[in-house]
């Protein structure tokens, strides 16, 4: 487990990087339509959502469970997995509480956002742009982790992560827009919020890969999946909520769901 070859290195880097870079989908997304479509906004976001809880549950837990046990037998391997979750779960409260995430509303006709302050308006831009890269972090760590210790399961978390990335892509990209009324300013704001999830998944690895073990692996995987879980439950499905009409958020999990489910079904084969 220690061992981890650099193809499986690169391939992960590649995955994360593209999951983090939807967030320019998302800056693009403001110039090209009035505003982006409540409906589908709620099914994309509760999609991501059901996706991420699904494999964090049945994959990412599980693997670390399994590389706990091979470290240190069933009992203190299960416990572990355990506490690792636990902390993962901790760890997100924590980023959340000291830096709060604050896209509420991201539709481009928002009156808050058409307020004659550009000077608060640039602020408000410059500390969404902030908190969204503070979470896109250990996004970043748990994509490239996932994705190296196995694509089955990374490649889904990465496409789940890349439609959340979209919706804060737009919540960058709007305020920094309306405050300068320059594209290409606020396109590169969203994009460069991107870029936190390779340089995460670099930074996390390099720190990792010198004490790399069966039990180093379980412990990131255990993160992971708390820190995963917690950003869809108090996330992705309390905004799919705001934005849905009628029973697209209950739809959209169970596609979510679904979707990784069959997915991870088809790997197997």
């Amino acid at each position: 487990m220690a061992d981890i070859a650099l193809s499986n290195i690169l391939i992960a880097l590649a995955v994360t990087t593209a999951a983090g870079l939807a967030t320019g989908i998302g800056g693009l997304l403001v110039f090209t339509t009035k505003a982006p479509n409540a409906r589908m906004l709620a099914f994309g976001l509760a999609f991501a959502g059901g996706a991420m809880v699904f494999v964090s549950l049945s994959e990412i837990l599980n693997k670390s469970i399994e590389s706990f046990t091979l470290a240190y037998g069933d009992s203190l391997g299960f416990t572990w997995a355990i506490v690792a979750f636990l902390a993962g779960l901790l760890l997100i409260v924590a980023i959340d509480h000291f830096v709060p995430n604050p896209h509420e509303r991201l539709e481009a006709d928002d009156p808050f956002f058409r307020e004659h302050n550009r000077e608060y308006i640039k602020r408000v831009g410059l500390l969404t742009a902030i908190a969204i890269t503070a979470h896109n972090f250990p996004e970043g760590l748990a994509t490239f982790f996932a994705t190296v210790g196995d694509p089955a399961v990374g490649m889904p978390l990465a496409f789940a992560i890349a439609i959340h990335n979209i919706p804060e892509g737009i919540a960058i990209a709007v305020p920094v827009y309306y405050a300068t009324n320059n594209k290409g300013l606020a396109f590169g704001a969203s994009l460069l919020s991107g870029l936190a999830e390779p340089v995460g998944a670099i930074i996390g690895y390099l720190l990792l890969a010198p004490v790399m073990s069966d039990a180093v692996f379980g412990g990131v995987f255990g993160l992971i999946a708390g820190v995963m879980v917690f950003l869809a439950l108090d996330e992705l499905l309390p905004a799919a909520k705001r934005y849905a009409k009628g029973h697209e958020t209950v739809y959209g999990l169970v596609a979510g769901m679904s979707a990784l489910a069959l997915s991870l079904v088809l790997f197997k084969w």
